[in-house]
């Protein structure tokens, strides 16, 4: 399993107090005396209505009603065997979706901390889930879902998840147009997740390629940095090469869209059959038998 470590994030100073610990308030002595027509009291029963809507809102606030086991206070006051299932979480979610593919990355999973202007009602059980449609990778989110307590709740915690690798980095100062060789490029640990753009990691891919645009130093490699290569043009002559099991045979056809390295490409050959292979050099396509 690929190793991770997990960080906390900092706490944010806040003159809060955690909504468990708040002292009880009779919603009849909170107001002045004053002299003069009082509103009925709402705090010897269960109103109707728009009241029973603020009656619940209140009771939400201060999260009244929670007995048994110890509860855990949403002010932030999440247990540590808590924040090691969020991790272990966010740890599987972004191994599944990186794939098996190379060595496994080193997964740095940061959990955050809730809004401390939430004041939700405390719970005993809190289960933690990856929300659908949410990316495991780079800045994202775990939701915390209340499943036992005096209010049910559902919130969502920010979670950063980074997976260090060794990829390709800029040497030195590379600016747009430079033809990538082999001094230009050097190996040091990139966090594959930091954009959706993949990193590269392999030097013999982009040798001989123009960069897009400029490369700090230290900047990894990505394949948005890279010029696409147009091989040829639509109607150029080109060699295909058909490539089997211990041999290769060539003939000449006629490009019928223009040739971009690695994609698919569709040449009419002398005779007239029509075939379908990928452009990899110049006036060069290959075919897989």
């Amino acid at each position: 399993m690929p190793a991770i470590s997990i960080h906390r994030a900092p706490a944010s100073p806040s003159k809060m107090q955690p909504v468990s610990h708040l002292p009880p308030v009779h919603p009849c002595r909170s107001a002045p005396r004053r002299r003069q027509r009082r509103a009925p009291c709402l705090g010897t029963r269960r109103p109707a209505g728009l009241a029973r809507t603020l009656w619940w809102a209140a009771g939400l606030a201060l999260g009244a009603g929670t007995a048994g086991a110890e509860p855990v206070a949403a002010d932030n006051g999440l247990g540590p065997a808590l924040l090691q299932e969020v991790a272990r979480m966010a740890q599987e979610a972004a191994t599944a979706l990186m794939g098996s593919e190379g060595p496994p990355p080193r997964i740095e999973v940061t959990v955050g901390r809730l809004d401390p202007r939430l004041k939700l009602a405390p719970c005993q059980t809190i289960v933690p889930y990856l929300p659908a449609g949410a990316r495991p990778l780079g800045t994202t989110r775990m939701g915390l879902r209340c499943t036992q307590g005096s209010q049910r709740w559902n919130v969502s915690l920010p979670v950063q998840v980074k997976l260090w690798a060794p990829s390709l980095v800029a040497s030195t100062i590379l600016p747009a147009g430079t033809v990538l060789e082999a001094r230009h490029l050097a190996t040091a640990p990139v966090d594959l997740a930091e954009q959706a753009d993949p990193a590269l990691a392999r030097s013999a891919s982009v040798l001989g390629h123009t960069l897009a645009r400029g490369l700090a130093a230290g900047q990894a490699l990505r394949q948005g940095d890279l010029k696409t290569r147009l091989w040829f043009n639509t109607g150029d002559t080109v060699r295909i090469v058909a490539v089997g099991p211990g041999y290769a045979v060539s003939s000449e056809g006629q490009a019928m869209a223009p040739g971009v390295a690695g994609q698919n490409i569709r040449v009419r050959t002398d005779g007239g059959r029509i075939v379908t292979g990928i452009a990899s050099a110049d006036r060069r396509v290959d075919v897989a038998l």
